[in-house]
């Protein structure tokens, strides 16, 4: 193994966020499954089971008691293989760190048997706690910022919009999610914590790249399983709109695209034309059904059989041209008229005195950015 120089432990948290430093979890899988970071890998000093028992045992005989115990599982032929994995990827990562939940007996622990193998790698001073902590103040400070919200009806473009624009914040991108009950992704949503440190580090990101005030888009406080910050979304409440007024059919064209072709070509990509096939007809009948109760039975059971009449003729039509979607709108068009566009006018209605502006795409994307010069500071 090549000589890695010796570095200091670090409290610059903000440095390991914004440059991506790869870092080394020596938690047990369960604490990691409750939250970690996107620049993290797992690599445990215990299994669930062993921290379990040292767990119990540190709090009926005490810390000595429970150091004996854990060197006494992690031992002999088990600790070389979980040493022979921490020297691998300090290999690999030899900018990296190591952190456990404090930064305290675990990570001081490898710490130790690397440095015995003759590798002296450094760890995050406070560990897990303290980055999570330095996330959480990034997204209160954040929230203190303008912001500028952009609304519209389904299929407006709001999230598009968004992306192009420096200031923009995707809510939906980072949470894995479009947000309305046929959002979900190929990509499966991440628990609560591993969202809210995934857009504490987006914002971070943008501060220092010099943004001084967000554009959002007009989400409610679930996307998904994922709840927006209640930081964010208090300022969220607060703020002005700029509402996307694009016709009708322009706004049906897009989400034929988005949730009919590209979600089919997405899946079968994914799984294969047969599963995938099968898991994108899943995909929009569930959409449909999670909304049940809100349509009335009556509509859902005719915009099921619409949407099962525009499946069999898709799936008869084989290719993927755009045109072979064409038969969805026989559902799209009433779910939008009927269910999805009421509600956004409803909640949009309450929203009144904070609409600053309204126009179509392009308008509200050139409002926004003479927005962003002229308002905030």
């Amino acid at each position: 193994m090549s000589f890695i120089p010796p570095r200091a432990d670090t409290q610059d948290y903000r440095r390991i966020f914004l440059q991506d430093i790869p870092l080394i979890d020596v938690r047990a899988p369960v604490e990691f499954q409750q939250g970690a970071f996107a620049n993290a890998l797992n690599l445990p000093l215990m299994n669930d089971s062993e921290r379990q028992a040292v767990g119990t045992c540190y709090k009926q005989l005490g810390q000595h008691a429970a150091i004996a115990l854990g060197h006494s599982l992690v031992n002999g032929r088990l600790r070389e293989q979980r040493t022979a994995a921490w020297l691998a990827q300090c290999a690999q990562w030899p900018e990296g760190y190591i952190y456990c939940f404090r930064g305290g007996l675990r990570s001081q622990l490898v710490q130790q048997w690397l440095r015995e193998a003759g590798v002296a790698y450094p760890r995050i001073s406070g560990g897990y706690k303290a980055l999570r902590h330095f996330l959480l103040d990034t997204l209160e400070q954040s929230a203190k910022l303008p912001m500028v919200l952009v609304g519209g009806n389904t299929g407006s473009g709001k999230t598009l919009l968004v992306n192009e624009l420096a200031e923009g914040i995707d809510l939906e991108g980072a949470a894995r999610h479009r947000g309305s009950s046929f959002g979900r992704t190929l990509v499966a949503q991440s628990s609560q914590i591993d969202f809210e440190n995934r857009l504490a580090v987006l914002l971070l990101k943008k501060q220092h790249g010099g943004c001084r005030r967000w554009i959002l888009e007009d989400e409610g406080r679930i996307i998904g399983s994922n709840n927006l910050p209640l930081p964010i979304f208090n300022r969220m409440q607060q703020a002005p709109v700029a509402v996307i007024d694009d016709p009708f059919e322009v706004r049906l064209a897009r989400l034929q695209d988005e949730y009919i072709v590209r979600m089919r070509m997405g899946f079968e990509q994914t799984y294969g034309a047969e599963l995938g096939w099968q898991k994108y007809a899943e995909y929009l009948h569930h959409g449909l059904f999670a909304i049940r109760r809100r349509l009335g039975m009556e509509r859902f059971q005719l915009l099921t059989q619409r949407l099962e009449w525009a499946l069999q003729f898709q799936h008869a039509s084989g290719n993927h041209a755009s045109g072979n979607s064409d038969v969805h709108q026989e559902w799209l068009v009433p779910l939008l008229q009927h269910y999805y566009d009421p509600m956004y006018h409803y909640q949009l209605e309450k929203k009144s005195r904070r609409i600053a502006f309204r126009g179509n795409y392009a308008e509200v994307r050139e409002f926004l950015m003479t927005y962003s010069q002229n308002n905030g500071e």
